[in-house]
């Protein structure tokens, strides 16, 4: 079976006071999801701006991905085939690359 699809993903980035905050949005067409994530400059070190964007962003995009996890976990318990109880992993079918 073929299959494309397309999906929206905005990122945005806020800095004030040596911390940078960023929302990651995902519309799939049928679900949207937002993802978080925080980068705060510590006071002996230099302000750079890009790292907190970079830190910041790549948090958002984990939690992210974690949330797209947990609803691909439940959309395959929808159609049958079940994600182990208490675990983000699959028990058959789907693999986790990380995991192996």
């Amino acid at each position: 079976m073929s299959h494309a699809a397309g999906w929206k993903v905005r990122l945005y980035l806020f800095e004030e006071d040596r911390t940078t905050k960023a929302r990651l949005e995902v519309d799939t067409g049928t679900n949207k999801l937002t993802g978080h994530g925080t980068a705060r400059c510590a006071p002996q070190d230099d302000d750079v701006p890009k790292i907190g964007d970079e830190l910041a962003a790549a948090r958002a995009m984990e939690n992210l991905g974690e949330q797209l996890k947990r609803t691909a976990y439940g959309d395959m318990n929808a159609v049958g085939t079940p994600a182990r109880q208490g675990s983000l992993k699959p028990c058959t079918g789907w693999l986790d690359m990380e995991a192996s």
